[in-house]
């Protein structure tokens, strides 16, 4: 990722800070929606799981500059959800989900640009999450 993607990722971010609480029910909601195979897979409270997702998404966005650091919590996280149940197209089912929370917490300001970036910060971090998750299918 270059200098340009990850600065439009930490500055939309920045803007869903303040409304962390309605943008984690936003996701959830859109996940459960258009993936209803995954509710199972959440137990608890959601709020309290809402704010872990808004917590890691945090320190996942604000560590861009040193993926080399972040990479390897990423890889150690998608082992353990591997224990969840989660499935690797479940990847792809959170990251749309995750872009359209962002559509619809940022509105006008998810721009294009943001939205190009979130995309490219996603799949490259999931692409090494499921690679360390399901090293067979990787191989495939």
């Amino acid at each position: 990722m270059d200098d340009k993607t990850i600065t439009l990722v930490q500055e939309s971010f920045a803007k869903v800070e303040p409304i962390k609480a309605t943008a984690a029910e936003l996701f959830y909601s859109d996940l459960f929606a258009t993936a209803p195979e995954v509710r199972p897979l959440f137990n608890g409270n959601m709020n309290e799981q809402g704010m872990k997702l808004m917590g890691t998404l945090a320190v996942v966005v604000n560590g861009l500059h040193t993926l080399d650091q972040i990479v390897p919590a990423a890889q150690a996280l998608a082992i353990r959800h591997v224990d969840y149940g989660v499935q690797p197209e479940h990847y792809d089912k959170v990251g749309a989900s995750l872009i359209r929370t962002l559509e619809q917490g940022l509105g006008p300001d998810f721009t294009s640009d943001a939205r190009t970036a979130w995309i490219e910060a996603y799949t490259t971090l999931s692409s090494v999450m499921k690679q360390a998750a399901y090293p067979k299918e990787a191989l495939q």
